[in-house]
């Protein structure tokens, strides 16, 4: 019994020296690892807002609270605008001090005092420019490459739910109800998503939601077919036989003995569902089907370089964030699924 306990443990530790030595996939996922856990932090790495501000004798966080200018010396009730240059020479007059973030800009924040009509190329107020309504670009990829990897992990999230929900009743069950859901499915795969986009797109106002919403209707069937294949191999081993014959649950054989050995494929198609929804949110921000454009987008900067060809800034860093993101993604998924061969010993 104490073999079989630790046998899970041991694949798992061969698994994990097998993605290790592919130093490539290792290093990527280090490297697509620490990216994203700094975007999760954009506010504090390229905010508008000073991160903390000492002004007379007391201490004021404006990332967290919101503060009228007459609380720094100035003259209106308003909140304030700390791009202001007035604003600025009251936050430094004599002990007072504000830390602001690495880039001072946020998303949204419209550079003013830009010496270039907009959009302005790399400088040293702006690292990557600014887009054709004077944002900086180089904020905006921030903020866009945490809502491409935010909204591709809920993505595929629930497409693995799903997937593996599905086929887990087709390969398990099989027979009469495998092959109604088959054709169901058949049925379903054929409907034109690209139109269904179009048509809820103009129905209903954008939101990542509504995105949300309808590429998971699509996004399960492949995945499912894999897992279905993974059940109907091992419905019939020896040891499914054995729990039948013990009087164990469906439920249990199910999810607590046919699933773990049906998880290769899961894991190994991880890294690329992944992609693939970036790139499907990437494609619809382009065509002006998919988040409402005041939303930091990769697919709304592709669309600004397309518009403004001498604008090279925008085309270039929108894309080299978008095939750096996965190539990374790429090469993580070819170590998952080396690291997933038994075969390799």
């Amino acid at each position: 019994m104490t073999a079989l306990k630790l046998k899970p443990d041991v694949l798992t530790q061969r698994a994990w020296r097998r993605f290790k030595a592919n130093r490539r996939g290792y290093v990527s996922l280090w490297v697509f690892s620490i990216l994203f856990l700094l975007s999760l932090f954009a506010e504090v790495l390229s905010n508008d807002k000073p991160l903390v501000v000492y002004y007379e004798s007391g201490l004021y966080f404006p990332l967290f609270k919101s503060y009228p200018e007459t609380t720094f010396g100035g003259d209106f009730d308003t909140e304030t605008d700390y791009t202001d240059p007035y604003v600025k020479t009251l936050l430094k007059k004599g002990s007072n001090w504000a830390i602001y973030p690495l880039n001072p800009y946020s998303y949204e924040t419209i550079n003013y005092f830009t010496k270039h009509p907009n959009p302005a190329p790399p400088s040293t107020d702006n690292l990557l420019g600014t887009d054709d309504r004077g944002r900086d670009v180089f904020a905006r990829l921030i903020y866009g490459f945490r809502l491409s990897v935010l909204f591709a992990f809920v993505l595929t999230l629930i497409g693995i739910v799903l997937g593996v929900v599905a086929g887990a009743l087709q390969g398990y069950l099989g027979g009469r109800f495998d092959l109604f859901a088959q054709r169901l499915i058949e049925i379903w795969g054929s409907m034109p998503e690209l139109y269904l986009l179009i048509i809820f797109a103009s129905l209903f106002e954008p939101s990542v939601l509504l995105l949300i919403i309808l590429l998971s209707l699509f996004g399960w069937m492949g995945l499912a077919d894999y897992v279905r294949a993974e059940f109907l191999r091992g419905r019939n081993m020896d040891y499914v036989t054995a729990a039948k014959a013990m009087g164990v649950s469906h439920r249990s054989i199910m999810f607590r003995h046919l699933l773990p050995n049906s998880m290769t494929p899961v894991i190994t198609f991880l890294p690329f569902r992944i992609s693939a929804a970036i790139m499907a949110l990437t494609s619809l921000d382009f065509l002006g089907l998919g988040v409402p454009p005041t939303t930091p987008s990769i697919g709304e900067l592709l669309a600004q370089g397309k518009e403004n060809i001498d604008a090279w800034w925008l085309s270039m860093t929108t894309f080299g964030v978008l095939v750096g993101t996965l190539v990374l993604l790429i090469f993580i998924g070819e170590a998952l699924r080396e690291a997933m061969d038994i075969r390799r010993g």
